[in-house]
């Protein structure tokens, strides 16, 4: 099989009460979060450059939408120094679960967060 540029193409983030995590991730990110309403629910776009190959993250509310925090973990770009995000989530509302560390020099460093909603989700930035 061949190489595909990036793992993934997409990643939909569940919540139940999407005001809620919609001021969150706005709060975090400080960035006012464009949203848009499914018919069955409602999603809004995390901060990304999708015309520049992007890859892009929406926190999505509907009948298919559970927040967990076991299973499948998701790691968000944490723009150059994901201390800077990390640093707002408890005034948003959520929990810092391990702070900024370096996994090592190459891979950069993460930080992990538990959302409003209950998700649990990572950060990365290389300082």
């Amino acid at each position: 099989m061949k190489l595909f540029k990036d793992s993934i193409f997409w990643v939909e983030i569940a919540v139940s009460d999407f005001d809620r995590a919609k001021k969150f991730y706005s709060t975090i990110y400080d960035y006012d979060m464009p949203d848009i309403d499914t018919g069955d629910g409602r999603m809004g776009f995390l901060p990304h450059d999708r015309d520049a190959g992007g890859i892009g993250a929406a926190i999505v509310s509907g009948p298919d939408y559970t927040p967990a925090n076991i299973g499948i973990k998701i790691v968000l770009n944490g723009g150059k120094d994901l201390g800077e995000v990390l640093k707002r989530v408890e005034k948003a509302g959520g929990k810092v679960i391990s702070p900024k560390k370096q996994v090592s020099p190459s891979f950069g460093c993460l930080g992990t967060f538990e959302d409003t909603e209950g998700n649990v989700v990572s950060l990365h930035s290389m300082q």
